[in-house]
């Protein structure tokens, strides 16, 4: 089992196998780091540290949710939605405090911005170069978590 202070060797398999205590913790340790650039590829964590995890996991990306694209030009993101990965459901992105921990994080707001995800607020920190662990906040309920990983 991985723990938050192996961060420097921590592959997006790891995050997968930590226990949702862990990856809280790891959360509460890492940086907001910069606003993320381009796309990157998404992995919902639904189950943390069940054996099931991957195989939603997997249903998930195949089926309904691949990743994001970050276009910090525009202060935005869209979602790649769907089996081809339609650039849709738009989010304003900033930095602000975090619901979650103390600290900044990255915010992915959807308030005014997307009419079927007005309702989600996602917060993204840097656990290692080119690797994001968010929080998904239905209204002020954390409902999952996700992470982002961006091509080295």
């Amino acid at each position: 089992m991985t723990t938050p202070t192996d961060v420097a060797g921590l592959e997006p398999q790891a995050i997968m196998q930590m226990s949702r205590a862990g990856l809280d913790e790891l959360f509460r340790k890492s940086p907001s780091g910069p606003v993320p650039v381009g796309r990157a590829r998404g992995t919902a964590i639904v189950l943390p540290g069940s054996a099931l995890d991957g195989v939603v996991a997997g249903l998930i990306r195949a089926l309904v949710w691949k990743g994001k694209v970050f276009s910090p030009e525009t202060g935005d993101l869209r979602n790649l939605i769907g089996p081809l990965g339609w650039h849709l459901i738009r989010a304003r992105v900033y930095e602000d405090q975090s619901w979650f921990a103390s600290g900044r994080a990255i915010i992915l707001d959807y308030s005014r911005t997307s009419f079927v995800a007005r309702k989600i607020r996602d917060e993204i920190r840097l656990v290692r170069p080119g690797l994001y662990l968010g929080q998904v906040y239905w209204g002020k309920s954390r409902i999952a978590l996700f992470m982002l990983e961006f091509p080295q």
